[in-house]
This record gives structure tokens, C-alpha cells and sequence, in this order.
């Protein structure tokens, strides 16, 4: 009878051995910083939706520029740094991680389709159909798709709707959102993780990734821009009936203004980041005429004195920046067609977005209502972690628990059987996501 105690007793313990979740780890590679936040399983609150992380990790960014990775041995060094930070404070060891990153030209495109329906109710299997008929449409040479999420579904011809399943119909239509990154940055990512010594989980979109962690459920349904505006560029999410509609990004940041400044006032690049953080202003103010700011010199000539100028100089070095940057952003979204809805705010995340007077010209540039995001689906952060510039690495986390809304419930997905095929090695990465849909759906 011990002895199957024993077996029973080793079995159980198996069974608990096999179904315990590991850490998510999400590490956010910026141009000026790169920051690891590491989830535990409990750290997931299913009944408020929010999260709790169990270690945070930044250390300042290395080898990236213009959100483009230049150097990739002190890109890895980073990387390694931010997640050692994060595993010692959260009490545990990571074996992979997702990055977040808002460069590789980052873009998106829409795909329709329409399948035939027979005389019973819409099951997953049609609904596996029709995505992989979309993804037969997609030809994105020399890109890598990161994304593929329905934006809507149709029956008959009706719009709207949400989950067609156990619907009835002779036609069910799919619109389908392919979000895409050079195929090339794609590959040096992940070549940079295994240079850190980690497993590589694949790439999520800055701009998708911030918008879920300061989204409110009513401004994905009502319509919102999620502008990210990082150190090396700033990219955009459109969302539209609760659904992500568009991405599009900009190889222009916070750093470019930093870049400015060094050069209108003849100083270093530490001192031009040093005088925005702390005199820099997109809006004019009072008295910025007769307010004089210093600068240190460049070199090292100990002769050389500080630079002495006008905090009016200063706004008259940043606003042009910040407006051009914006109203560029502004001309692509209309351009693209995306469909950003009459009453939909902009929601502004991302380290640059915190400099002063930002909001402000966002509000006339785009004359809509502006707010700055901040990582509220995790309310426990820290404070020095809990601002717009951390929102990226949070969203990572709370896509891997919640996720955006899916074609199939995970209930459903969870349940399915899943029937192995043989996968052609040198298939196309939209035949194996074709192929992986008609085995898993």
C-alpha cells in the first residue's frame, strides 16, 4: 500500500512539475535605456486585469542608436545586465525573453478575405479557414510578420462582429492586421538574445506593447492613438472597436532633440540631455527671455568656460523638433488610411513624452485630446518605474496573461486536439503560421 502512496505521491508531484508556468520575462531594447520586467505566475490578477511584477532591471542603453542595434556584443552586454538586475531582485532565473522594440521599420498592412460557408453553424475550423486564407495573401519580401491579429469579422456581409462562431451563414469574412519588421533587424535581434545567453521569444511591437498597458478597455472600444515616443524613434498604434487597426513608426526620437541641442549650444551630448531634462520646454514660458541657462563646453580645455544662453534658445531648439516630428506622424496616418475615428484621443507613452510642453503641442498638432499614459494595468510598480517610459516592457507582460483579443478564446484553444504534421523546413514563415493555425484551431 506504500507503495502506491509512493507511486501516487511521485506521479502528482510530476503532474505539478509539468504544468508549472515559468517566469515571463519582457525586455523593452531602447535607444537610451534597456529595461527587463520579470513576471511570476501568481503576479497575474484575473479579476481586475492587472498585473504584479516580481523584478524590475534598466541599466543604460549600449549599442543601439536611431532604435537600430550598431554594436551587437554591448547590445548583449545590456540586455544580459537589465535581465540579471531584474532576476536579482525577483529571486529567480529566466531562460528566455521577448523583446520589445520600436525599430526595424516597423509597419503594418491590412488583408481581407472571404470564405464559403455550409448549411451548419460557424465552427473554429472555418474561422482557421479563413485566417489561413488571409496569410496566402500576404507577400512581404524581405520582412519578418511579428503580428498577425483580426481586426474584425463579417457574415453575409455584416460588419461587426466580434465572434462569429455558432453563427450561420453563406460567407464569412476576415480582415486581418499584419504588422511586420525587416527581415534582417528581425534576425539580429534574436542573434543578440542567444548573445546574452538567453532563449529568444520573439519580437512585440513598442507601440502595440505600450498601448496595452495604458489603454483603457473604453478608448481601444471608442477609438485611440498610442503614440510612443522613445530615444531613437517614435511609432504609433491606432485602435479602433477594441481592436489593433494600424502601426507605423518613425526613425526619429527624444535623442535627435538631444542632438540639436548639442549643436545649437556648442555643448556636449551628456550636457545637452542634462539642460532638456531639466530646462528643456516645447511651450514658451515666462520670463525665458532673461532666464539664462549653462551648458558645460565641449573638449577638455580647462580654459574654455560654460556656455551661457537665453532659456528662450533652448525652446526655439526643441519646439521646431518635437512639431516636425508630430505633424510627420500626422500626414503618415492620413496617408495610410487607418482608420482613426473623429472622437479618438491620443494617448502619448515613451520617455520623450515627458519632456515639458510635449502634450501641449501634441494637442495643436493633432487638435484632439492628449493625456500622458502610464503602466496602469500594473499598479504596483515602484515609482521610479511606474512612468510613460516603462509603459512597453509592462504591455509585454500583459499580452503574454490577458492578450489582445483573440480569433479563438485560449478555453478553446486549450482544449482542441492538436494533430502534428510534418513541417517543410524551408516553408515560408506565412506557411508555417498557415500551417500552425490548421493544426492548432
Amino acid at each position: 500500500m506504500s507503495r502506491l502512496d509512493d507511486r501516487k505521491q511521485a506521479r502528482e508531484g510530476l503532474k505539478a512539475t509539468l504544468v508549472r508556468q515559468p517566469a515571463v520575462a519582457a525586455v523593452d531594447l531602447g535607444a537610451s535605456k534597456v529595461t527587463c520586467f520579470i513576471m511570476k505566475p501568481d503576479g497575474i490578477h484575473r479579476d481586475n486585469r492587472t498585473l504584479t511584477t516580481s523584478g524590475v532591471g534598466y541599466v543604460q542603453s549600449r549599442g543601439v542608436r536611431g532604435g537600430a542595434i550598431v554594436n551587437l556584443d554591448e547590445a548583449a552586454q545590456a540586455i544580459a545586465q537589465a535581465v540579471e538586475r531584474a532576476e536579482t531582485v525577483a529571486g529567480v532565473n529566466v531562460q528566455g525573453v521577448s523583446i520589445c522594440t520600436a525599430g526595424g521599420q516597423l509597419a503594418s498592412h491590412r488583408v481581407t478575405t472571404q470564405v464559403s460557408l455550409g448549411a451548419r453553424p460557424i465552427a473554429d475550423g472555418d474561422l482557421s479557414r479563413a485566417i489561413a486564407s488571409a496569410l496566402a495573401q500576404v507577400r512581404i519580401p524581405g520582412r519578418k510578420p511579428i503580428h498577425l491579429l483580426p481586426i474584425a469579422w463579417s457574415v453575409d456581409g455584416q460588419k461587426g462582429v466580434r465572434d462569429p462562431r455558432a453563427m450561420f451563414g453563406r460567407a464569412l469574412g476576415l480582415e486581418l492586421l499584419v504588422v511586420s519588421i525587416n527581415e534582417n533587424v528581425f534576425h539580429t535581434l534574436a542573434h543578440c538574445v542567444e548573445r546574452a545567453h538567453l532563449s529568444f521569444e520573439g519580437v512585440v511591437a513598442a507601440p502595440f506593447a505600450s498601448a496595452l498597458a495604458a489603454l483603457e478597455e473604453d478608448e481601444m472600444d471608442l477609438g485611440a492613438v498610442c503614440i510612443d515616443m522613445g530615444g531613437g524613434s517614435t511609432s504609433v498604434a491606432v485602435f479602433n472597436q477594441g481592436a489593433l487597426c494600424h502601426v507605423d513608426s518613425l526613425a526619429v526620437g527624444g535623442g535627435h532633440v538631444t542632438q540639436d541641442i548639442a549643436r545649437g549650444l556648442q555643448t556636449s551630448v551628456a550636457g545637452a540631455e542634462r539642460i532638456k531634462t531639466l530646462h528643456g520646454s516645447a511651450i514658451a514660458s515666462a520670463n525665458e527671455d532673461r532666464e539664462m541657462i549653462e551648458a558645460p563646453p565641449r573638449g577638455d580645455d580647462p580654459g574654455a568656460g560654460p556656455v551661457i544662453a537665453p532659456r528662450s534658445l533652448l525652446k526655439g531648439i526643441i519646439q521646431p523638433r518635437v512639431e516636425e516630428t508630430l505633424e510627420l506622424l500626422r500626414e503618415r496616418l492620413r496617408a495610410s488610411g487607418a482608420p482613426v475615428e473623429p472622437g479618438a484621443g491620443i494617448v502619448l507613452t515613451g520617455g520623450a513624452s515627458q519632456l515639458a510642453g510635449v502634450r501641449e503641442v501634441a494637442v495643436r498638432v493633432f487638435d484632439r485630446p492628449v493625456r500622458l499614459g502610464r503602466p496602469r494595468r500594473v499598479p504596483h510598480l515602484a515609482d521610479a518605474a511606474s512612468g510613460p517610459a516603462f509603459c512597453a516592457a509592462a504591455g509585454v507582460l500583459h499580452r503574454s496573461a490577458f492578450g489582445p483579443r483573440e480569433v479563438v478564446s485560449p478555453k478553446a484553444l486549450a482544449g482542441a486536439a492538436i494533430r502534428k504534421r510534418p513541417m517543410d523546413p524551408n516553408a515560408s514563415p506565412v506557411a508555417k503560421a498557415a500551417a500552425w493555425l490548421r493544426d492548432n484551431l
